[in-house]
């Protein structure tokens, strides 16, 4: 497990790294959260955390950082309805 979070981490580092690529380093600052979560989410928290052999804080961060990463849903509906017609294409070219 531990070397599968390390992979993640590494991957979630890169992704960071290239979304802040060309922002002039004076305007990047780390940011510390602090939430509160109901008594239900916090459990469901340390157990999926556990689970993965990560703590709360790292898997919370993971999440995050994913969720900062996908694309809009305006993107994704242009993507999907790109490839919609891509395959419609290729279909009547076979």
């Amino acid at each position: 497990m531990a070397s599968a979070a390390a992979a993640h981490d590494g991957t979630s580092r890169r992704r960071l790294q290239t979304l802040l690529d060309g922002v002039p380093r004076a305007t990047v600052r780390p940011m510390r959260l602090a939430i509160e979560l109901p008594p239900a989410q916090a459990d469901k928290l340390r157990a999926e955390a556990e689970r993965l052999g990560l703590s709360p804080e790292d898997l919370a961060r993971a999440v995050l950082s994913d969720l900062l990463s996908t694309p809009d849903s305006e993107f994704q509906d242009v993507a999907r309805r790109v490839l919609t017609k891509n395959r419609d294409l290729y279909k009547r070219l076979s």
